[in-house]
């Protein structure tokens, strides 16, 4: 059985999600549920920094598959894992609504 949780610890894993979802910020272009997780579209600008998430991503979380290529124009990261990691998956690359007013 395939343990599902990250290895980061609190301030590690707060400056993880917090570089993640000012990327989304930036450069997420669309999200789309696929078979096991999520299809998520990028600008190109954001090239590094994506490839340095996967690549942390994959050490701290072993139990996503993360692939990442080009495709017309974008750039198009597909995050997929067990039934369990469904929860992860969905938080990952969230960028926060406006603040209530």
């Amino acid at each position: 059985m395939t343990t599902i949780a990250c290895s980061l610890t609190g301030p590690d894993y707060r400056r993880r999600t917090d570089d993640i979802r000012e990327l989304a910020r930036e450069a997420l272009r669309d999200r789309r549920p696929i078979d096991g997780g999520v299809r998520l579209t990028f600008d190109t600008t954001a090239r590094e920094r994506l490839e340095a998430v996967v690549a942390a991503e994959s050490e701290c979380c072993p139990f996503l598959t993360m692939d990442l290529r080009a495709a017309d124009g974008r750039l198009v990261l597909d995050v997929t894992g067990p039934e369990a990691a469904a929860p992860i998956i969905a938080e990952l690359f969230v960028t926060p609504g406006p603040a209530p007013g």
